[in-house]
């Protein structure tokens, strides 16, 4: 059952689950250079849909409740604009009278995230939504540990995440250990990678190397590369011919067109060798591309996303990024844990309840280590669009620590 509105969410809680709206970035979502660790492509983790057209901004603070947070954003862009927009179709659809929200710019810096953070601090706000960048997050976090603040931050950079600073992107990691467990389970044996030689690369690999190490699946051969010498990474890829029944290729949408006409080039058919991706594949330029159909990735499900759209669509006339929905989710969450949970609404204790929440991507729930961990659905490519082979998870099991 997806739940979006708050006075759904509250009533899972009443029932004895912990439940609200989830985030992401993934990216589009993540941390970048200037931005964040791992550069400006950050905020593509998550999906991207149509180009966002940027708004003029609304008011700097929303609601008018005793409780009182604050959301920081890179407003000067299009997706903070996006982000500050899902916010406030979030409040509105929930109802809630308990919240004021105290809209902050970090002007794309972390000296301006850290300004905004000792400015909402300084003002009495319980807890810090955003940023979305990575370098940016490390300063709100060093500022609101002082006072034992919790953030909800979007960056997709696990390195960020600590105690008290949670995560509510779709990490890299997730998106990993989803595609190839379900590969292995599938029957899948012998893997290849063809790995980006960029950060987003770097992370992937090592978690699909710590992934296979634990499911006990064979690693016939890895291929890193670059623009540069693509053509003879695939090629060495291309050399294993039948020792391998799976290749994941963990790199972004933009690049994809590239890769997939070398894999072509050298007789890689996804016919005979299933390939895996990322949430990154969930974009127009990927399901057409003639090379990756019948190809496999994980991804959050769309269906409550498409709804998110729809309203924001009617209501600001242009797309949403697709991280806006981290910034519902995450509005949805503290104003519905502000509701129910008294004095203890943002404690470690309530917001790392291991049943975790629903929200318009999925369930998701924090680790007390600040990552978070998240339902995934797997997707197939075909005739440019996709299909769900494995759905998401509704309900998680285990601790979650």
């Amino acid at each position: 059952m997806r739940l979006t509105a708050l006075h759904h969410l509250t009533a899972w809680m009443r029932r004895g689950f912990a439940v609200a709206a989830t985030m992401s970035m993934g990216v589009l979502l993540a941390g970048c250079g200037q931005f964040g660790g791992y550069g400006p492509r950050e905020p593509t983790l998550s999906a991207p849909t149509t180009p966002v057209q940027s708004q003029p901004l609304g008011p700097t603070s929303l609601g008018n409740g005793p409780v009182h947070i604050a959301l920081i954003l890179p407003l000067g862009s299009s997706v903070g604009t996006s982000l500050r927009n899902a916010a406030e179709i979030s409040l509105a659809k929930s109802g809630s009278t308990e919240l004021t929200i105290s809209v902050k710019d970090d002007r794309s810096t972390p000296e301006g995230a850290r300004e905004a953070a000792q400015q909402a601090i300084a003002e009495g706000d319980e807890l810090i939504i955003g940023p979305l960048f990575a370098n940016s997050v490390r300063e709100v976090a060093g500022a609101a540990r002082v006072t034992g603040r919790p953030v909800i931050a979007f960056s997709t950079d696990a390195n960020v995440a600590s105690r008290g600073v949670y995560l509510l992107s779709f990490l890299i990691e997730g998106y990993v250990d989803r595609i190839i467990g379900y590969a292995a389970a599938s029957g899948k044996k012998s893997f290849a990678a063809l790995v980006p030689d960029n950060e987003y690369g770097n992370v992937a690999l090592a978690e699909f190397q710590q992934e296979a190490a634990r499911l006990g699946v064979r690693v016939a051969g890895i291929e890193r590369f670059s623009p540069g010498n693509l053509t003879t990474a695939v090629q060495h890829i291309a050399s294993l011919g039948n020792s391998i029944d799976a290749l994941f290729i963990p790199d972004q949408a933009d690049a994809m067109p590239a890769v997939a006409q070398a894999l072509t080039a050298n007789g890689i058919d996804s016919k005979r060798v299933q390939i895996l991706g990322t949430g990154v594949w969930n974009d127009p330029r990927v399901l057409r591309l003639a090379a990756l159909q019948g190809a496999w990735f994980s991804s959050p499900e769309n269906s409550g996303f498409n709804s998110f759209a729809q309203q924001y669509r009617a209501k600001y006339g242009a797309e949403p990024a697709r991280i806006a929905s981290l910034a519902y989710d995450a509005v949805s969450l503290v104003a519905a844990l502000a509701r129910v949970q008294g004095g203890q609404r943002y404690s470690e204790s309530v917001l790392t309840n291991p049943q975790g929440f629903i929200g318009i991507d999925g369930v998701f729930r924090f680790r007390s280590d600040g990552q978070s961990e998240r339902g995934l659905a797997v997707e197939q490519i075909g005739s440019g669009s996709t299909t769900t082979i494995s759905a998401a998870p509704r309900t998680f099991t285990g601790s979650g620590t």
